[in-house]
């Protein structure tokens, strides 16, 4: 079976993650993703080897001049047989080298443009990094510890959020039947997420407040706690868990969950103790046959070590499998390009 979106073209104008990681995505589906490099290569090649292929694999490369008046003729020509052009740049740049459907639009109307910015293309040039939009949306203010300060995460969940909301949105519009342009932004796409926390405010003045180990402000107890051997995540949401839990642990009582929520500070010590008796791994292994959402923390090399079936092969990099799976359909993971090997494709063919 070939892939869900084979015989769709796409252009990549992408800059190290947020645009070329969705641009992969679709590559690993089976569209043809060219990656439109500037002379030198686009500058997350320069990052290293391994961090290049995690975001560029299944793709092909064309150099491309776009300042020049030869390199606007061949963008021109590869947008007259694409299905859409993702970007990701500051929105002045994108109209400054005609990376726009307007631009683009009189070669071809049925073409899909995507801007990936950091606040939209009327929002300005500001610099929009992940972290930085962490900050400015207050995800960054609302974890860590309550009283440490504002924590970022250990990888960048803006930029792969907004990856995932691009490519999303490109293929809205490629059902559509339309062309048009498509406007996604790091901002929006992080506020967006925020859903259940942002209408506690906007509706109910309620505003986010952390609490110790990243325990949930709805659900309790649903949080990290510490063990006799490393951290479990222990995320009981509701009475049947919370009866199946007492019933391993040896513990009773605070039998609803608005009892549980208004109390709190009684519930989580006496689950805290009980936790302490086992290790975490050993608390997992009791309670996932029970159902009970729980897991022992671990490292990104343990849980990788732990899930061979997740780890693929693309040339000469081992890399994480695209996440969709598909029945009947089994990726190819071809190495990420070298630089400009379309255009000697093309040449020799």
């Amino acid at each position: 079976m070939s892939g869900p979106l084979a015989g769709i073209r796409i252009l990549e104008v992408g800059v190290m993650l947020a645009g070329p990681y969705a641009t992969m995505m679709l590559a690993d589906l089976g569209a043809e993703v060219i990656k439109v490099e500037p002379p030198g290569g686009e500058i997350s090649r320069q990052v290293g080897d391994s961090y290049f292929a995690s975001l560029n694999r299944n793709k092909r490369s064309v150099c491309l001049d776009l300042a020049s008046e030869e390199g606007q003729r061949r963008l021109s020509d590869l947008a007259a047989d694409a299905h859409a052009l993702l970007v990701n740049m500051k929105p002045s740049v994108i109209r400054r080298l005609g990376l726009t459907y307007e631009a683009l639009s009189r070669v071809n109307p049925r073409l899909v443009c995507v801007a990936l910015t950091g606040y939209g293309l009327d929002g300005g040039d500001d610099p929009a990094f992940d972290y930085v939009v962490q900050a400015a949306t207050g995800v960054a203010a609302m974890t860590g510890d309550p009283d440490g300060p504002p924590t970022l995460p250990g990888y960048s969940s803006a930029d792969n959020s907004t990856g995932l909301t691009a490519a999303l949105g490109l293929l809205a519009q490629i059902v559509s039947g339309r062309g048009g342009q498509v406007d996604v932004s790091l901002r929006d796409v992080m506020l967006s997420q925020l859903n259940y926390r942002a209408s506690a405010y906007l509706n109910d003045g309620v505003a986010p407040r952390r609490h110790p180990y990243g325990a949930h402000s709805y659900y309790v107890p649903a949080q990290l706690f510490p063990t006799g051997d490393g951290y479990l995540a222990l995320f009981i949401t509701h009475d049947g868990f919370w009866r199946s839990f007492c019933a391993e642990a040896g513990i009773g009582g605070f039998a609803t969950m608005a009892e549980r929520s208004a109390r709190r500070d009684e519930v989580l010590p006496l689950v805290t103790a009980v936790l302490a008796t086992d290790t975490a791994l050993g608390w997992e292994q009791r309670l996932r046959p029970l159902g009970i959402p729980a897991a022992a923390v671990r490292s990104l090399p343990e849980a990788l070590e732990a899930t061979p079936e997740a780890i693929v092969t693309a040339g000469e990099h081992r890399l994480v499998a695209g996440s969709v799976k598909i029945a009947g359909f089994t990726p190819e993971y071809r190495p990420a390009p070298a630089l400009d090997e379309y255009s000697a494709r093309c040449q020799s063919s």
